[in-house]
């Protein structure tokens, strides 16, 4: 079972599923501030719009929730795509390119994250990129796909 690439290709999946849901909370759930110095910073992040260029003020808040989102949409994306291959049993050579690109963005990814965030989401995303490494090392094309023109 450790040995074929579709399990560790599930795992992957698996924990793109749970990144987004676990990241996508923070989108709806406001830390309170413990002292007087974080109680400052979230105002200044809800309420200091710098300018950024014309027509263009948004809070450090809006920018904070966009990044957040996006990433819950990269997991989700991911996550989906790589199900939908593997239901729908796509040819040996696809899958490998496809978790070869997914290994490419989910590993730039953890490089960002593990320099830029903190624990749980470096943790979350050193999993999704070690597995989609074990996905692409234990694939094996099929003799049938080699031998197609």
């Amino acid at each position: 079972m450790l040995k074929r690439y579709t399990f560790w290709l599930w795992a992957a999946v698996v924990v793109m599923f749970l990144t987004a849901a676990v990241h996508s909370i923070t989108l709806f759930v406001t830390p309170a501030p413990q002292n007087e110095v974080e109680r400052q910073l979230f105002e200044l992040m809800r309420t200091y719009r710098p300018d950024l260029g014309p027509i263009f003020h948004p809070t450090m808040e809006n920018l904070s929730t966009a990044l957040s989102s996006c990433f819950s949409l990269l997991c989700l994306l991911g996550g989906l795509t790589n199900a939908y291959l593997l239901k729908k049993k796509a040819e040996p050579g696809i899958m490998k390119g496809i978790v070869l690109i997914d290994l490419v963005v989910f590993a730039i990814c953890f490089a960002i994250m593990a320099v830029l965030t903190f624990l749980p989401p470096i943790v979350l995303t050193g999993l999704i990129a070690l597995f989609l490494l074990l996905a692409f090392i234990t694939h094996r094309p099929s003799p049938v796909s080699e031998a197609r023109p």
